[in-house]
């Protein structure tokens, strides 16, 4: 008769507060790039995009009879009432946004690994305490 295979027992899978924060981090660059606003003010924020007509004078253009205005902080309520506007004016916020925004993610990042690094073994320990009350969660 064939041996019959045992099953293997895996590791319970926790979830990381390292990783959340990272994660969370990184979140906060790209809406600040794209949005002009971080996370809780994209959910908090005010409905303000409009397109107004703008008044001839000096400094404007006379092809372009409408304006945006409130296109500083996108929120979620912009998205909902306006989202041709909302589009056109992240796609702005990101070709002029896109190397700072790169280059804050790339130094977040590293700085993470880093400092995770560094702080290994005082993580470690204080897992090992953490492992204890059966939570589930890991830093």
């Amino acid at each position: 008769m064939a041996r019959r295979k045992t099953k293997r027992r895996r590791a319970k899978q926790y979830f990381s507060l390292w990783d959340a924060g990272v994660a969370f981090g990184n979140l906060e660059i790209l809406t600040r790039g794209s949005l002009g606003t971080g996370v809780v003010g994209f959910f908090t924020g005010e409905q303000d995009l409009a397109e107004v007509k703008s008044r001839p004078g000096w400094g404007t253009d006379l092809t372009t009879p409408y304006t945006i205005e409130g296109g500083e902080e996108i929120s979620l309520g912009d998205i909902i009432t306006e989202p041709s506007l909302v589009w056109g004016q992240v796609q702005a916020n990101m070709k002029a946004n896109a190397m700072s925004m790169a280059f804050s993610a790339i130094t977040f990042n590293l700085g993470a690994k880093v400092l995770r690094r560094a702080l290994r073994q005082p993580i470690n320990q204080s897992n090992r305490y953490i492992r204890k009350l059966g939570m589930g969660v890991k830093i």
